[in-house]
Formats: C-alpha cells, structure tokens, sequence
C-alpha cells in the first residue's frame, strides 16, 4: 500500500463521527488558510521585499513537494487551495483587514473546533501520534472531493 493510502486510512480511524467530520470539513482548510495568512503577516527582510516574496510563499514550496511525494493528485489539489489561500490573504489586505490578527483569531476557533470534534468522536487528534498529520489533514479533505470527482489519489 503506497504510503499516503497508509496515512490517509490511519487519519480516517480518527474521524468516522459524521459531527467531526462536518467540522473538519470546515476548520481543516481555514486552518490551512490562516496558518499561511500568519506565515504571510511575519516582517520580511529587504532583499525578500524586492522580490515580493515572504515567508508564506517560502514555506508553501516544500510543503508542496511533500503533497506531491505523496500523490500528483493531491499535489496538485493542495497547489490549488494555496494559490486561492494567498488570493484570499490578498482579499484581506485589500479590504484593510489586518491580516495576522484576522488569522490568529480564526486559527484560535477553528483549533477549539476540532477539539470539540475530537470530543464528540471519542478520540485523541492524529498528529499527537504523528505530526505528519498535521499536513494530513488538508489532504484527507481533498481525497474526498477526488473522489466524488473519480479522481485517484
């Protein structure tokens, strides 16, 4: 079994409650998104500032080679959520809505949820037994979408 089957059904056992899997399925990509947003929000160096790089789009580039290490599909799944992850911290700047602190506060409440979650299912979260389920998490999200669009992963 290829390894991202071997951690997308090992992530699964932890969340089979339809109650935690609703909230997951909301506070799995805002975590994602803000967890960026915060990234995005760290003071630069000047040099970075030329290029118009900061640490958000630093820390996506081996994030990303990991998704595809894993699975072209979910590789470029998680591409996608990124690109509309920075698009939206964008949206926030535009919108002068302080972007760290719209971030921390999300990150904050989406975390409570998932605990909640965890709570209502009865069991411990994945990542306290790997961190690796850390960037699990948004790639079990995708795997369902792939599938109801018959896309293997």
């Amino acid at each position: 079994m290829r390894q991202i089957e071997v951690m997308m059904n090992k992530y699964s056992e932890s969340h089979q409650n339809k109650t935690n899997i609703a909230i997951h399925a909301i506070a799995v990509p805002s975590i994602f998104f803000v967890t960026l947003g915060l990234l995005w929000s760290i003071p630069v160096p000047e040099f970075m500032q030329h290029y118009n790089v900061n640490f958000a789009h630093l820390c996506a580039i081996p994030i990303l080679y990991y998704y595809f290490k894993l699975s072209g599909p979910i590789g470029a799944a998680m591409t996608l959520m990124t690109l509309v992850s920075f698009g939206g911290i964008k949206l926030l700047e535009r919108a002068d809505i302080s972007v760290w602190q719209f971030s921390l506060v999300l990150f904050v409440v989406m975390w409570i949820l998932q605990f909640v979650g965890h709570k209502i299912e009865g069991k411990k979260p994945s990542f306290l037994e790997d961190v690796r389920f850390l960037l699990v998490g948004p790639a079990w999200w995708w795997g369902h979408w792939l599938k109801r669009m018959n896309i293997g992963y």
